[in-house]
């Protein structure tokens, strides 16, 4: 979260290092995804002014995610993260933040809860404001303006002037970003997050669903557990992990621009860190090996993640694997699988078998969502639970079948009552209800409900993982 630290160093937008990795030597690969920045010279004085910013996360922060997440490596912990598809400025409030961190810890504590392993909790927030695009353009009406690459890059009204790529709104990002930091460690360390509070997480319009009467039930037993602690004798109100829980940020590190200025030189740990975000990923649309975006995060000491899609090979799964995580040091990679309903089968095991056999101890988690987007009827970018459960179920059946562990799920998600993916149990969407409340900046996202009706499922996935 936000602040300085007396060991940083800041990184020059131009100024890179003479040595084989710096904070700049991705200037020289091939970028994909990005945006035909209009004015040069603008986007240099942004890139010089975010880098005598503050740090949004901090070095000690971000090597406290590497160790858990090493320990969820080693099958001692899972994965929660978590969040909005694209954030939009205008959700960087209370509100906004309150409601996204709600359903985390309601998610988090079902799968706590349910299997019995710790969950380290990671939003896809402050600062995931950016979006890859399949085309770089969008006709309507015979009108062709550059692609919504979410609100970091431009605006998603059809103008001409809202869809210019505008570099101050990389400060903007920023700014928006330290808002929502902010708000978060006030909210997770201020008694919003503790376990007393589990029944104040539940929404009035997810108490009234079948999901959300199953939560309460939960939120009961758990209540009854304290309890017992205390009759026990136990002081559960000294028990600062019962009270308050500590939830990282993370996005993808789409705008390489962007990610460098804030890139910073802990002198205490002589290495390089992502402040503005304690992790970030490649998408599965620029993990080039020799693309710019595999070069800068190859040098940086945070917790790296990596989309790993269908036409990934095991070889070009292990040539990532060796250029960001040469060390093989268990807690830096995390492979997020986002194969679709009907093919984690076929395709994950042998992907499985290249990084085990080649020495590396990644977090596996599964992305259920990104695989299983279609058009509906309506006209509506969508999916289907039922399909995002079954590509779920097949990880976990995978992992099971090669002796590994299923380290984490990466879900799209609201606390909003939206109407974007189809599915659920009595509050169920469908195909002609998606355009009552469909309010997504791009991807569909689960709702409250579903949201918690996936959680029931995966905590009994792990429960029978584990007590196999």
């Amino acid at each position: 979260m936000s602040g300085t630290h007396p060991t940083t160093v800041h990184a020059p937008a131009r100024t890179p290092e003479p040595t084989a990795w710096s904070p700049g030597s991705w200037r020289a690969r091939p970028a994909a995804q990005q945006p035909e920045w209009p004015d040069p010279e603008q986007l240099a004085r942004v890139e010089n002014t975010l880098a005598l910013q503050p740090p949004l996360v901090l070095p000690a922060e971000i090597m406290e995610l590497r160790g858990a997440l090493g320990d969820v490596a080693r099958g001692r912990g899972f994965l929660l993260q978590a969040g909005d598809c694209a954030e939009r400025f205008s959700s960087c409030t209370e509100d906004g933040v309150r409601s996204k961190l709600r359903v985390i810890l309601q998610v988090a504590i079902l799968l706590t809860y349910g299997a019995g392993l710790p969950v380290v909790k990671v939003g896809r927030i402050g600062g995931q404001f950016g979006k890859p695009r399949s085309k770089p353009t969008e006709t309507v009406d015979g009108v062709e303006l550059p692609a919504f690459r979410g609100d970091i890059v431009n605006a998603p009204e059809f103008t001409a002037e809202a869809r210019r790529p505008d570099a101050d709104r990389l400060l903007r990002a920023y700014h928006h970003s330290s808002a929502a930091v902010n708000v978060l460690r006030a909210l997770t360390h201020g008694g919003f997050a503790d376990l007393d509070q589990a029944h104040a997480w539940n929404q009035e319009f997810v108490r009234r669903s079948a999901a959300g009467r199953r939560y309460e039930k939960t939120a009961d037993e758990i209540t009854w557990a304290l309890k017992f602690m205390a009759a026990c004798g136990v002081d559960v109100r000294s028990q600062t992990e019962l009270h308050q829980i500590q939830l990282y940020t993370s996005h993808e590190a789409l705008l390489p621009h962007y990610e460098q200025a804030l890139t910073r030189f802990d002198e205490q740990r002589r290495a390089w860190f992502d402040t503005s975000a304690h992790m970030v990923w490649i998408g599965d649309r620029t993990r080039q090996p020799d693309g710019a975006h595999v070069e800068l995060l190859s040098g940086i000491g945070n917790p790296v993640g990596l989309k790993v899609g269908p036409g990934t090979t095991p070889a070009d799964l292990r040539e990532l694997c060796e250029r960001l995580d040469p060390q093989r040091a268990p807690g830096r990679l995390v492979l997020i699988a986002r194969l679709g309903a009907g093919k984690a089968a076929e395709l994950l095991p042998p992907l499985l078998r290249a990084v085990r056999d080649a020495g590396h101890e990644p977090v596996w988690a599964c992305d259920p969502m990104h695989g299983n987007t279609f058009v509906s009827e309506s006209g509506y970018k969508t999916r289907r639970l039922t399909d995002i459960t079954a590509e779920v179920a097949e990880f976990f059946a995978v992992h099971r079948q090669e002796g590994t562990h299923p380290g984490g799920i990466h879900l799209e998600l609201t606390g909003d009552d939206v109407t974007e993916c189809l599915g659920g149990d009595l509050a169920e969407v469908l195909d002609d209800q998606l355009s009552s409340r469909y309010e997504t900046a791009c991807d569909p996202r689960l709702n409250a409900v579903q949201s918690i009706e996936l959680a029931f499922r995966v905590a009994e996935f792990l429960r029978g993982h584990h007590g196999a």
